[in-house]
């Protein structure tokens, strides 16, 4: 009979401490659903201002990405709250957890801190075809942590914000021009000024190929098997590789046809 009556008042209690939470339960739920219904319209309002808005398109991603974040954090702590966890109480939790949080996602602060230097000192924008961290690509996005290359490939690289803050970046598109430096090897017994004369000409024919700064070859090394003769030349960047292609393509034809030998490596062996 004890044991029934001990069963009966742990019963008891546990419906009224049902009945009395019941309603912060239902409270919490509520403001929950409500609070990420406003957390997708407020997010929704921000998308559309950003697409009236001529700002630059890495930090409206920052800061959709930073607001939605903030959001979803301020409802969280409602909802706490609203089940009856004292704010005092949750500010000692958040502080505990913030601790062990920092100490265990260093990397994540870093490449927060990293997105934060991107933004303001601006070493590249979307759309800027950049070279970092052994990635090449044009860039896609530039988020709180990451930053998304699109490859040639068309693959997507995700390089983390703390290590392109930290590291050396080479961005093509910062200028509105590129120099190309193309290497081409002759035999010695060719004629030097010919060569030259027809890469000049090739550059000449050329639209993508700018003639201010004009285009200009040199003998770059006399080396083993070759004389090595160094052409450069500008272009705008949206035409580079176009320009860059069509040099090698004809430098090889007209070689062929002007007799010019490109030689290639090749070893002699004499009996003793």
């Amino acid at each position: 009979m004890k044991e029934l009556g001990n069963y009966q008042l742990y019963l008891e209690k546990g419906i009224t401490w049902l009945q009395e939470l019941l309603p912060s339960v239902i409270t919490a739920v509520i403001i929950l659903v409500a609070g990420l219904w406003i957390v997708r319209f407020i997010n929704n309002m921000v998308r559309r201002f950003f697409d009236h808005k001529d700002y630059d398109p890495a930090l409206e991603s920052f800061l959709q990405s930073f607001i939605s974040i903030s959001l979803k954090i301020l409802l969280f702590v409602l909802v706490i709250t609203q089940l009856g966890v004292k704010s005092t109480s949750l500010v000692a939790i958040v502080g505990a957890a913030g601790l062990a949080v920092g100490l265990a996602l260093q990397g994540s602060l870093s490449n927060f801190a990293g997105g934060v230097l991107i933004l303001l000192f601006k070493p590249f924008r979307v759309g800027d075809f950049i070279s970092a961290q052994g990635q090449d690509g044009t860039v896609k996005e530039i988020n709180i942590f990451y930053t998304k290359l699109n490859t040639f490939g068309n693959q997507l690289a995700v390089i983390p914000n703390g290590q392109l803050s930290n590291n050396s970046i080479v961005n093509y598109s910062a200028e509105e021009t590129r120099r190309d430096k193309i290497d081409v090897g002759i035999g010695y017994g060719s004629n030097i000024k010919k060569a030259k004369d027809i890469l000049l000409q090739i550059c000449a024919e050329n639209d993508h190929i700018l003639k201010e700064p004009a285009p200009e070859v040199y003998v770059g090394a006399l080396a083993d098997s070759a004389v090595n003769l160094t052409l450069r030349f500008w272009a705008r960047n949206e035409n580079f590789w176009a320009a860059h292609w069509y040099v090698m393509e004809e430098t090889k034809l007209r070689f062929d046809e002007a007799g010019i030998e490109i030689p290639f490596p090749q070893r002699v062996i004499h009996k003793a």
